[in-house]
């Protein structure tokens, strides 16, 4: 163990086991070995075989992704079927319980930790959402407030108050421009509530947000929510802007465009969990034989009844996917955080 102590910053350093403890009067910080990244690198992402379960069973399993660094990742699937989960467990904000991933160097789910340092997450619901009644500069100056507070090195907060506020301020602007957020174009400008954006600047709102701690992996939930075609195109234009500039960028969507890497929570419709294979196997075999027999036999009322039972069973599973979608993905949400324990 080695002990340093600096008199004229009144600060003791003490680094053990790889880490560094910086104790001061005011606070004790803990950080890793790592400095923050602050270029545009990618993150590469590869996983095999990942998967979470809750209580309610498997929220998504199966999934295997090989994508390069500064890649546009599309993760498809209906409302419900776990694509926010896979989200935020490839950012580090949610444990996987089977498979192997390593995200920007990062093995998971042995250093969630450190991967959350160079990943952020946009739009979010319950974890990164917009507080209405606040004006669009007052979330922007929380966010920097933020970042310089927790998110900078130790030399960075050592820096003069001048100093890290120009870079504050440096860090907010290039965010913005990136997001392709324009706040003169906005109402009542930077005094605009969250209240009074339209859809497609929230969202770019919330990215310029994310984007404030220059990350290297950037996740997008729900991109074409309540979206227009044109709206839709803009924001999948300014994925492909992020991409190309060197920030990894995973997005979730019911459908994404060709040059995406695509990925599904239900690969292959084979890994839809043991809730599907079991006893919907058989009715789904008993159905068949019961309609070759009705079809033998005639219109009879086991082939009615059986046609009834299927119908109503893929009725009741679209139906919900559309309107009970939400309250799907919010429910598995919670029950995967209880289950698997989110940072």
């Amino acid at each position: 163990m080695a002990l340093t102590i600096r008199s004229d910053l009144g600060l003791c350093l003490e680094r053990r086991f790889g880490r560094i403890f910086a104790l001061t009067s005011q606070f004790k910080y803990v950080r890793q070995g790592a400095e923050p990244v602050d270029g545009a690198d990618g993150a590469e992402v590869r996983a095999e075989g990942l998967g979470l379960k809750g209580p309610r069973g498997w929220v998504f399993r199966g999934v295997t992704l090989d994508a390069e660094p500064g890649s546009l990742i599309a993760i498809e699937g209906p409302s419900g079927s776990g694509r926010t989960c896979l989200l935020l467990a490839l950012t580090g904000r949610m444990k996987p319980t089977e498979g192997v991933a390593t995200v920007g160097g990062f093995k998971l789910p042995r250093h969630l930790a450190a991967l959350r340092h160079v990943s952020a997450v946009a739009n979010v619901t319950g974890v990164t959402d917009l507080e209405p009644a606040l004006t669009v500069g007052e979330h922007l100056r929380e966010r920097a407030l933020l970042q310089r507070r927790f998110g900078d090195s130790l030399r960075a907060l050592l820096r003069p108050r001048s100093r890290r506020a120009q870079e504050a301020r440096l860090r907010v602007d290039t965010a913005l421009a990136a997001a392709g957020l324009d706040l003169d174009s906005l109402p009542k400008g930077p005094r605009t509530a969250v209240r009074d954006l339209e859809r497609i600047e929230e969202l770019r709102l919330s990215v310029a947000l994310a984007l404030v701690g220059r990350p290297r992996l950037l996740g997008v939930d729900d991109v074409d929510m309540k979206l227009s075609d044109a709206e839709r195109a803009e924001a999948w234009d300014l994925l492909r802007s992020l991409a190309r500039a060197g920030t990894t960028v995973v997005a979730v969507s019911r459908t994404a465009p060709g040059d995406c890497v695509p990925v599904s929570t239900r690969p292959g419709e084979e890994n839809t969990g043991e809730e599907n294979t079991g006893e919907g196997a058989g009715e789904s075999s008993g159905n068949s034989t019961g309609d070759e027999s009705s079809e033998s036999d005639g219109n009879g009322a086991s082939g009615e009844s059986s046609g009834n039972s299927e119908s109503g069973e893929s009725g009741g599973d679209s139906e919900s996917g559309e309107s009970g979608g939400d309250n799907d993905t919010k429910e598995e949400g919670a029950d995967a955080l209880t289950e698997a324990g989110r940072a």
